[in-house]
């Protein structure tokens, strides 16, 4: 069986400027270089490359996603910060748009695409299904 190490995400763009702003300024991410195909950051111990895509259809669903301890703040931080989180009319959410999931998760996603998780203590952390934050 392969042994597998930290994991790396690979996002698209069209517009490499605005990504690392995002990236950098908006979410807080470590910039590590831009190696002309894509530009690196940190998270988390793991890496995350913003390729520079040109022309591509962006996905309709949460592409990216980071777990939270502390959902509330991590949600005003960031809309202070400029991030829109979505509101759903399918799901029952909070003024911030924070949806609790059946499990007790509590799950914020962003019009960029990304969403934030905050497991609940029923919750395996390994669980793969959390919340996002995604830039288009």
């Amino acid at each position: 069986m392969p042994r597998l190490g930290s994991l790396i995400g690979f996002i698209p763009t069209r517009n490499a400027d605005a990504a690392r702003v995002f990236y950098e300024q908006t979410l807080g991410l470590r910039f590590v270089a831009d190696d002309g195909f894509a530009l690196v950051f940190a998270s988390g111990g793991n890496m995350l490359r913003v390729v520079r895509a040109g022309e591509f259809t962006p996905a309709p669903y949460t592409i990216l996603g980071w777990e939270s301890t502390d959902l509330e703040q991590d949600v005003r931080e960031f809309t202070q910060r400029g991030v829109a989180f979505e509101r759903f009319s399918f799901l029952p959410q909070d003024d911030a748009g924070i949806w609790t999931t059946p499990s007790g998760d509590k799950v914020a996603g962003s019009k960029t695409r990304t969403a934030i998780r905050c497991p609940s203590r029923s919750t395996s952390t390994d669980d793969t299904a959390g919340p996002s934050l995604r830039s288009g």
